[in-house]
């Protein structure tokens, strides 16, 4: 069981530009936490800072009490979004020399980077060089990279790009797993529906500021919610000047209403059945894909 990964009031500028601005969040043991954001956003600027490839000009990140230092990097398994492994040198060699990097005995480090080239998919490989894989095959050697010293915590930056559907699988199967020994994940994905799917929370930052963090059903419970009713005549423009209705659009047999929170939806219903019978009367709350452009135009 690891400690919580906490970031407090991170500041970083660069001349006129504000890349971060108070960024404060925290990542519980056992949790996959989700940073989402468009390219620029500042979700890399905070994991380099956190991994202390950047310093920030004010602002602290903590491994539960102790400030990450030196020796506590050394815990932090790390997956930049630039690929950093020597292409000219292969996979085993350099996952082997990586481990004892880290402190792992010669032997433990054999080991580890047998179990985890089998379990990514790469055990054919493993005396290949890394500029000779393709590029998933890459991508789940820079993951080995990030796992072969066993660390207490993950900092992942798009670690699912560029991945075919089973490598993804294998992927989030790990990051599962390791979330269920106690470990804080945190990592960055422009594939909304895989962050919706694995994270036990989410935080979506634009302009370096974090902009909506929570669960994903709390998250997506603050956009209005869809009601789609079928059956009722669309001629007769029931829903309109409904309370609560949002906006209405009618299509062929189906009506789809935007409800505002306060919506009676006994009250739609009434009105629906008055212009004829309903076959359908389902309520659903938005993706988070658009959560986020609404937060990211806001």
């Amino acid at each position: 069981m690891s400690d919580p990964l906490i970031i407090e009031s991170l500041h970083k500028r660069y001349g006129d530009l504000i890349a971060l601005q108070d960024m404060s969040f925290r990542v519980e043991t056992g949790e996959i936490f989700g940073f989402v954001g468009s390219n620029g956003a500042g979700k890399s600027t905070t994991m380099r800072i956190i991994l202390g490839v950047l310093a920030a000009d004010s602002g602290r990140v903590l491994l539960g009490e102790k400030l990450i230092d030196g020796d506590i990097r050394r815990q932090i398994g790390y997956m930049p979004e630039e690929r950093g492994l020597y292409p000219k040198m292969s996979v085993g060699s350099q996952l082997r020399y990586l481990a004892e990097l880290h402190g792992l005995s010669a032997a433990a480090a054999r080991h580890s980077v047998h179990y985890w080239v089998d379990r990514l998919g790469l055990a054919a490989r493993i005396d290949d060089n890394v500029a000779d894989l393709s590029l998933g095959n890459q991508q789940r050697a820079q993951l080995a990279a990030a796992l072969v010293h066993d660390p207490s915590v993950l900092v992942l930056d798009e670690p699912f790009s560029g991945l075919d559907p089973v490598a993804v699988d294998v992927m989030a199967d790990v990051l599962v797993e390791k979330a269920g020994h106690g470990i804080p994940v945190l990592f960055s994905s422009h594939q909304l529906d895989l962050v919706q799917r694995l994270c036990d929370r989410v935080g979506i930052i634009a302009a370096g500021q974090m902009k909506a963090i929570g669960t994903v059903t709390e998250l997506r419970s603050r956009g209005p919610a869809t009601l789609q009713v079928s059956g009722p005549d669309t001629a007769t423009r029931w829903a309109d000047h409904l309370p609560g209705v949002l906006e209405v659009t009618y299509r062929d047999d189906d009506t789809l209403l935007t409800l505002a929170p306060d919506a009676d939806d006994q009250q739609i219903l009434s009105a629906a059945l008055a212009a004829g019978p309903v076959r359908q009367f389902a309520t659903s709350t938005p993706h988070l894909t658009e959560l986020f452009r609404e937060v990211v135009s806001a």
